[in-house]
């Protein structure tokens, strides 16, 4: 399993076209194969950041998401609001612990 998270900075008067956006695509993106869990965090101190949290099956899943449609019309709609770069990263769980 990957775990996928991804911060995004956001101009302070788009965070309300990030909602929107969010909320009309998010159910989309839970259901691509390979999606299993999408949330959405936003910094408890700087209301203009957000977190996507997903887990996919594998990276392979991740990166058909990535190369979708559905991927090229969410993230140029997301990036044109940006304020900084986003940070993107990927993990893998580990359930054993020594």
């Amino acid at each position: 399993m990957i775990v996928r998270i991804v911060r995004m900075t956001f101009q302070e008067d788009k965070v309300k076209d990030f909602l929107q956006l969010f909320n009309e695509t998010k159910e989309r993106i839970r259901h691509f194969e390979g999606c299993q869990h999408l949330t959405l965090l936003q910094d408890a101190h700087k209301p203009h950041i957000f977190s996507t949290y997903s887990h996919w099956e594998s990276e392979q899943d991740l990166n058909k998401y990535r190369d979708s449609a559905l991927f090229g019309e969410v993230w140029p709609a997301t990036k044109a609001l940006f304020a900084d770069k986003p940070l993107a990263f990927s993990s893998t769980i580990h359930t054993k612990m020594e």
